[in-house]
């Protein structure tokens, strides 16, 4: 079992490190950044969420079988800069991304029982062309709600294949020269990673749903049409204005209880 660090303190050296493994491997685990009460309220607040986005038409985007993603309302506890503007995550980003940023997701995988191995896949193109190294314009930030095991359906990533054409990083984990690597974590954990790294969710063989939370930051002239953040108005209003400056959102005075999702295609 992974120990969980109960204090998370973190140094500039510590950020440097992070940020260095971000751009080397495609990733970086920041163990026990989030405290155990916070990551029990956000799992209670999921809990109910999921099922009653079961039963609303369309507010499930299928991530092949049994596994789905949905978008998270912008209300308590999900609406929380603790979190989005956590400054151990944003020292990170701040290392990484060459111009500024904004937060443009936030939302959950939830692989199922049921559900298989994805195929292999990047969640973005390349800037340009293959043949050219894409560099880190786009970041998830990901933790779960849950302890994520062998059996629950764990990430796999491919390190370092962010730095190579497709096809080749393809050849390399066929080849077993690249491993696909699983990535088990512990409630208040985080991972950083580029969605350009070659990638796949695994089968959660369990009857639990296993919920991992995505928060997706992008430089900020990109355009990102198949992701959404609305805000209240109210809670708008009342971040700092540098919170706000970081969020790429809509702002309505009253936020809808139902949500389609549009963010369909996830595989490149």
């Amino acid at each position: 079992m992974i120990q969980c660090i109960s204090k998370a303190n973190f140094t500039a050296t510590d950020l440097d490190r992070f940020a260095q493994e971000l751009n080397h491997d495609g990733i970086c685990v920041i163990r026990g950044l989030f405290g155990r009460e916070l990551i029990e309220e956000w799992a209670k607040a999921f809990d109910s969420l999921f099922q009653e986005r079961q039963n609303q038409a369309g507010a499930l985007a299928p991530r092949e079988q049994a596994r789905f993603y949905l978008t998270l309302p912008w209300a308590p506890p999900f609406a929380d800069a603790d979190v989005f503007a956590n400054p151990v995550i944003l020292g990170v980003l701040d290392r990484v991304f060459a111009q500024e940023y904004v937060m443009v997701q936030l939302g959950a995988d939830v692989p199922v029982q049921g559900s298989d191995y994805q195929a292999i896949h990047r969640d973005i193109r390349p800037l340009f062309t293959d043949r050219v190294v894409t560099p880190l314009y786009a970041l998830s930030v990901n933790f779960p709600l849950v302890e994520v095991t062998a059996e629950n359906g764990p990430f796999q990533m491919a390190r370092g294949t962010h730095l190579w054409p497709r096809e080749e990083g393809l050849a390399k984990i066929a080849s077993g020269e690249i491993p696909m690597e699983s990535f088990e974590m512990m409630p208040g954990d985080v991972s950083i990673r580029t969605p350009f790294a070659l990638h796949r969710g695994s089968p959660n063989r369990t009857n639990k749903p296993r919920p991992m939370i995505v928060m997706g930051y992008v430089m900020h002239w990109l355009h990102t049409p198949e992701v959404d953040l609305t805000l209240p108005r109210h809670y708008y209003e009342s971040l700092p204005e540098r919170v706000r400056q970081l969020l790429r959102c809509q702002v309505v005075d009253q936020l809808s209880p139902e949500k389609v999702e549009t963010y369909l295609t996830f595989k490149y």
